[in-house]
């Protein structure tokens, strides 16, 4: 087994943010529809200097340990960070992901994101992993501006 599965299964296992919290700014429930993986993803965002700050992320996985470990991944992509900085991680992500395995992601960017990027070839897995940044992409869209 190779670093990057060791990875995946690690989040997998011990999924960081895991479990649904309060205050929450915004919430989605998505579903793929091939595999039956199901995730409900709360945002909670906070006014920043430069634009709304992620707070907290947190969600419920009810699937494979590929959207598992994409979740736990997520958040620690995304908590603490500004909301633009985090739509540019969810955009690397898919890029690396839709790549079909020519964009291995940049671990300066997507840290142990890359991890995924074995999904990429496999298309019925790359929906697993792309469901909870898809949930998110559709949270914060959802989630009105923090007043601050």
């Amino acid at each position: 087994m190779d670093l990057h599965q060791q990875l995946v299964l690690e989040h997998a296992r011990s999924p960081h943010g895991a479990g649904l919290r309060a205050p929450f700014t915004a919430q989605v429930h998505h579903v793929n529809p091939v595999c039956g993986d199901e995730v409900t993803l709360r945002v909670d965002l906070a006014p920043g200097p430069g634009g709304a700050v992620v707070r907290d992320v947190s969600y419920e996985v009810e699937g494979c340990s590929i959207s598992r470990a994409s979740a736990s991944v997520l958040h620690d992509l995304a908590v603490g960070r500004p909301v633009a900085h985090v739509e540019g991680t969810r955009r690397a992500v898919h890029r690396m992901l839709t790549s079909r395995g020519e964009d291995p992601g940049d671990e300066e960017v997507l840290g142990d994101g890359v991890a995924l990027a074995g999904a990429a070839r496999y298309p019925a897995r790359v929906k697993c992993a792309l469901l909870p940044w898809s949930a998110l992409a559709d949270a914060l869209l959802r989630a009105p501006e923090p007043a601050g």
